[in-house]
């Protein structure tokens, strides 16, 4: 996937766009080709594990980050309430979405580290929540990712700025990239 850039009209449009980045990134329950592959249902014995699809959200606050993972929850058939985890740290979701006649399980980890400032425990948290996703063959999505003393490997880079800084309801910018 080459660099995209967009503008999103409204809160709408960025829960549009993270319905569309789930089916990206867990194509195997949507029935489609995506950017990141699948984890098996069950791990093989003495077999490596799968990475899990990572999501870096950045922009500052209020600029959507949030409502984009309302949006990946949608595309993943999660339908509880989503709401930033800037006092849990971490959230852990699961759903169940169709695929034709049958349906399959995902799952998402929402991550934000807003509050950690030290890099060695957003490093520690990051990487416990990064093996629940994997173990979970969950989509990970990691707010304030710049708390990290490091880029994860093969992440993708969502960065969200607000048009009007003054009036959030004029729509934002996406940049979406590979790291």
């Amino acid at each position: 996937m080459q660099p995209s850039e967009r503008v999103l009209a409204d809160a709408a449009a960025t829960r549009a766009l993270g319905r569309e980045l789930a089916a990206l990134l867990l194509p195997a329950a949507s029935g489609q080709e995506g950017i990141a592959p699948a984890p098996p249902p069950t791990p093989q014995p003495g077999s490596q594990p799968t990475p899990a699809p990572i999501l870096l959200l950045e922009g500052d606050l209020g600029a959507g980050k949030t409502c984009l993972v309302q949006g990946l929850a949608e595309g993943l058939g999660i339908d509880e309430p989503i709401t930033s985890p800037t006092f849990a740290l971490a959230q852990h979701y699961a759903g169940l979405r169709a695929s034709g006649p049958n349906s399959s399980p995902t799952a998402l980890v929402h991550l934000d580290l807003y509050r950690l400032e030290q890099l060695a425990a957003a490093d520690e948290l990051f990487a416990q929540e990064e093996e629940e996703a994997i173990a979970l063959g969950a989509l990970l999505a990691v707010e304030w990712p710049s708390r990290l003393s490091f880029v994860p490997a093969g992440a993708w880079r969502v960065t969200l700025s607000l048009l009007d800084p003054a009036d959030p309801e004029a729509g934002r910018r996406v940049l979406i990239e590979a790291t």
